[in-house]
């Protein structure tokens, strides 16, 4: 499971010129899922996505996490994050997750934010997106279950 993270002022989606999901503070997470992932995994990564201390303090140290920021989520499926450009330069999804599993996952670990985070909104998993963002730092992270966990 991959997720790459960013610190945002504010981000947005929209699917078909429609907007169905927006933030303000908080953090945009584009959630790739491969085909050995599972709820166990998604415990795991939600649990270190919600207590990152990405933040600033008044002393301007990245010490807070999002809830303590009273900050927002913004969740997007993302399957190349699973892309394979190894060979010639045509990427490769072979190791993403089956579509149906993904969905389930990613339903799972936006139930999950939910439980934690006030404000969750998300992308529409399989659909064609327009994601906006203003990054703040820039701050990008990209946690990965592979290395993470073991």
């Amino acid at each position: 499971m991959r997720f790459l993270i960013q610190r945002v002022n504010r981000a947005s989606v929209t699917v078909d010129g429609r907007k169905i999901g927006e933030i303000g503070k908080g953090l945009l997470v584009f959630v790739g899922i491969s085909h050995t992932d599972t709820v166990e995994i998604a415990d795991k990564m939600t649990k270190k996505l919600t207590g990152l201390r990405i933040f600033e303090d008044e002393n301007g140290k990245t010490n807070l996490n999002l809830k303590t920021v009273g900050g927002e989520l913004l969740v997007i499926s993302q399957f190349t994050l699973y892309a394979d450009c190894c060979k010639g330069n045509r990427p490769s999804f072979t190791n993403a997750g089956d579509p149906e599993k993904a969905n389930t996952l990613y339903r799972y670990i936006i139930d999950l934010c939910r439980s934690e985070v006030d404000r969750v909104e998300e992308g529409s998993f399989g659909a064609e997106m327009k994601v906006e963002l203003v990054n703040n730092g820039p701050f990008t992270i990209l946690l990965d279950s592979e290395e993470i966990l073991h």
